[in-house]
């Protein structure tokens, strides 16, 4: 009978002689549920990696043993690329409020007396305000 026999082919992939099946290389992903393929697995094993990409699972496609791609599902893909502007938003939110907040009449008027003040109302000032951060 015809002998089972593993071939290496390489850092992603290794193929079973007799039903000529890849499997994945899991050591490089860095996370469970991930998977890990040669660019020539990858080539060769698309409509499997497009599956394990729709479960959820991140993909890393090697070349050279050097991580070079990424397939994943188009849901993580969208909320990586939604993140940053959900942090521009916040930003941009903190922001309108403390402009709004400099813009008010009491902050205008406490702006004119610090530049209309002397020396000497700016060093009590100060010590005072030392003194209350104690």
């Amino acid at each position: 009978m015809y002998k089972k026999r593993r071939i290496d082919m390489g850092l992603g992939a290794k193929r079973n002689r007799r039903t000529r099946g890849r499997q994945p290389h899991r050591a490089l992903t860095g996370r469970e549920g991930g998977a890990s393929y040669t660019a020539t697995a990858a080539k060769n094993e698309f409509g499997r990696m497009l599956e394990q990409a729709l479960r959820g699972e991140t993909v890393v496609i090697t070349k050279h043993q050097t991580p070079k791609a990424v397939l994943m599902s188009m849901e993580q893909f969208t909320a990586l690329r939604r993140a940053p502007e959900a942090q521009l938003e916040a930003l941009s939110r903190e922001y309108d409020a403390l402009l709004a907040r400099m813009q008010s009449p009491r902050a205008a008027a406490q702006l004119s007396a610090a530049f209309h003040a002397t020396p000497a109302q700016l060093g009590k000032a100060a010590v005072a305000a030392a003194r209350k951060r104690g």
